[in-house]
């Protein structure tokens, strides 16, 4: 793991916290006197002899003139590995070696050399305790000013060793939280660490509680402790003085800030949580470190960075280790087949992180900006491609919704929330009557047309989506229940509440906006998919769309509206004759309720396009029915005929086009003219601009009694067709 900075380099300064404008406050001879005072005081305190008391008082000069240099310019790594090396000697008395480790300040980096050299010292063990806990807690607080740390991984067994003392245990469970990599996850470190959380001093200890929960990141299989979140570490780095020291070196190199950069500063102090979840919410770029190339090397393991192609995945699937960073993966589509092909912890890893994510970047948990909305719009969207991709959502995303939806206002990041919804198990069903119909409905009754758009889509896209995968699962295997983890009774039970949602979210929409043409096409298109359910997905459930959808439909004055409530009733047709047949054949239970409720649809329909029976006695309770009072009260002159296919408000046009054509002259247009033979000319003419779901459902379930031409729109007496027992008459 590289860290930014060169130690070649001793006199790069500190970078600039967003500042545009620099100034140096030191000039070569100043920096070269300092270097001479340096070397005075390194001298001085190598050379001190006498008693700790004698020593302290001897030293104080030379302490005080590193404080000065330190708090003004900050040291050089050479710097800093010298007077590491003699505090960590144990030839200074505790005072000294206290005050020279408060102002360890670095002015650009720390070599890996000078942290490797302490650490040997610390083993040797020759300082007391009290300066061996504010050596760990210097490392800690410079870890990110680290030149590189491949070498001080490999000390992580003595870091580990370092549990066993009370007074260095928290702060060694911190410097392990910021080495541990995958490699450190061991079964035998994992049982330690499990010992000690029983242990009643240390069980308490949220560092512990943050280490296991780092290793469970790493190794899910070997932690099995239930760990709830991810514990916060109590050691604020970004309140000791060592860093408020740094700040100070930067306000001087660099100038006064901005009142906008005082601003990003107090952000990145005061609410470091909220600084960490924005950054963490851009999924990493999978590479390798060098100590990673190192290994790949000596194994044989094949570099993250150089796959770039399927077939190398395919020739190299043995040669592959997981990265450290779990979330890259979502953001490489090669990597993405890991979560299949390789052992579950990297599934369970991918889970822990997410869902970490997740909360923490939620922006209506907590007050946020708009740059962290659109982070987490960014986030939201890249998890979204991936579930596309994999062809199933991440359990994660699952828990999210199940927590959140219920705090959510259904503005904040819309489409990207609604877009996981999709992408729901099956075996999760059993919690979207709680967690997901009732916060949905409660927002779709006051929304926008838009979110109830996006919400009927989604669901159609949900419903799709776990229709295939029982297809799939269904050709792969004669058992589906390992690949959807659910019974085949179960998902028709989840399946039938899911309609039974929509049917109620359609028919208050369609109230509520009007029977909006742009909602009717949506939900039409989720009926659509329905009513092809058991022949197409191989699935035995059969169900029809309400009432509250199939009136406002037969009477929409849009074509496309009535063409497609045709084709769905056609469909439902075939699939129920189909069922009805084979539960003859293979003894499956066949409702006939559904049947009876398809034929009081289906004589509705053909009575008002066909037969010319509006508004008269409907077989259906739910169905419309005006008393003839009423209809004279209209003054609408043969009102049964009103929607008929040449009166009704969605054809008008077509009728006006077939006279048109037929009449070139006549402008009077008189509807009347499509009579007899005409009325055949007029229905091939609306099947030839595209109606074939009219087309389709007219042919499969009328027919036409022989009889005399009647003075009327139609020619002879039709009957609809029902599935079950006999057939229902409308005559003309």
């Amino acid at each position: 793991m590289k860290r930014r900075g060169n130690s070649e380099a001793p006199e790069q300064a500190l970078p600039a916290t967003g500042s545009t404008q620099t100034r140096s406050v030191t000039n070569p001879k100043e920096i070269e006197n300092d270097r001479t005072s340096i070397e005075e005081v390194l001298t001085c305190l190598n050379e001190s002899t006498g008693t700790a008391s004698q020593k302290n008082r001897a030293l104080q000069g030379p302490l005080t003139t590193v404080e000065k240099i330190a708090q003004e310019r900050g040291l050089v790594p050479e710097e800093i590995h010298n007077l590491l090396n003699i505090v960590l000697s144990g030839k200074l008395g505790a005072v000294i070696s206290r005050g020279l480790l408060k102002n360890l300040i670095p002015i650009s980096v720390i070599t890996e050399d000078s942290v490797m050299s302490a650490v040997y010292s610390l083993s040797a063990q020759k300082c007391s305790s009290t300066i061996q806990v504010l050596v760990l807690k210097w490392l800690i607080v410079m870890f990110d000013f680290i030149d590189q740390t491949e070498n001080i991984n490999a000390l992580y067994g003595f870091f580990f060793n370092l549990l066993q003392y009370n007074k260095l245990f928290p702060y060694a469970c911190h410097m392990l939280c910021l080495l541990t990599r995958m490699e450190n996850v061991k079964p035998f470190r994992v049982r330690k660490l499990l010992d000690l959380q029983a242990s009643p001093f240390q069980a308490s200890l949220s560092t512990l509680k943050t280490l296991l929960w780092t290793y469970k990141s790493f190794a899910p299989e070997m932690v099995t402790v239930t760990l709830p979140k991810k514990p916060k570490v109590p050691f604020k780095t970004f309140l000791h003085p060592w860093k408020t020291a740094i700040d100070n070196i930067k306000l001087r190199i660099h100038g006064t800030p901005s009142a906008s950069q005082l601003t990003l500063k107090y952000m990145e102090y005061s609410q470091p949580q909220k600084r960490e979840r924005n950054t963490k919410l851009i999924p990493p770029v999978c590479s390798s470190s060098a100590e990673s190339l190192a290994e790949s090397e000596k194994h044989k393991f094949f570099p993250l960075e150089q796959l770039q192609t399927f077939p190398q995945l395919l020739e190299n699937i043995q040669y592959l280790n997981p990265p450290v960073q779990i979330g890259s993966v979502i953001g490489s589509p090669l990597l993405l087949h890991c979560l299949g092909l390789k052992d579950k912890s990297i599934s369970m890893r991918m889970h822990y992180w997410m869902a970490h994510t997740l909360k923490e970047g939620c922006p209506w948990y907590k007050r946020m900006n708009k740059e962290d909305e659109l982070n987490f719009k960014v986030f939201l969207e890249e998890v979204f491609k991936a579930e596309c991709f994999l062809q199933r959502g991440f359990s994660a995303c699952e828990e999210f919704l199940w927590k959140s939806l219920h705090f959510w206002d259904g503005c904040c990041c819309r489409s990207q929330v609604l877009q996981l919804i999709r992408w729901i198990s099956p075996s999760s069903f059993s919690e979207m009557k709680t967690y997901l119909y009732r916060p949905l409905l409660k927002l779709f009754s006051i929304s926008s047309l838009s979110f109830k758009y996006e919400v009927l889509e989604n669901l159609r896209e949900l419903l799709l989506n776990v229709l295939n995968c029982h297809m799939q699962a269904d050709m792969a295997t004669e058992s589906n229940v390992d690949v959807l983890n659910t019974t085949q009774f179960d998902l028709i039970s989840s399946l039938t509440e899911l309609i039974h949602f929509v049917n109620r979210l359609s028919t208050v929409g369609l109230c509520l906006e009007n029977n909006s043409t742009l909602l009717m096409n949506v939900i039409l298109d989720f009926y659509e998919t329905v009513s092809d359910i058991y022949l197409k997905y191989n699935l035995p459930l059969l169900m029809l769309p309400p009432a509250g959808v199939f009136y406002p439909a037969l009477l929409s004055m849009n074509s496309a509206t009535l063409d497609q409530l045709c084709y769905i009733m056609y469909r439902c047709r075939i699939n129920l004759v189909a069922a009805k047949e084979n539960s003859e054949i293979k003894k499956f239970e066949f409702s006939h309720q559904i049947c009876r409720e398809y034929n009081q649809y289906l004589s509705t329909i053909v009575g008002y396009l066909w037969n010319s029976q509006a508004f008269q006695e409907s077989p259906c309770p739910q169905g419309i029915q005006l008393d003839p009072e009423v209809l004279e009260v209209t003054r609408v002159e043969n009102h049964r005929k009103s929607f008929n296919i040449v009166f009704h408000p969605a054809l008008t046009g077509y009728a006006m086009l077939f006279l048109k054509k037929m009449q070139p002259e006549d402008t009077t247009l008189n509807f009347r003219f499509i009579r007899g033979e005409r009325w055949q000319w007029y229905q091939e003419f609306l099947y030839s601009q595209g109606l074939q779901g009219l087309k389709l459902m007219i042919g499969s379930s009328t027919c036409r009694a022989p009889q005399e031409e009647q003075d009327g729109p139609c020619q002879g007496e039709s009957t609809a067709e029902g599935v079950e027992g006999g057939e229902i008459s409308e005559t003309s």
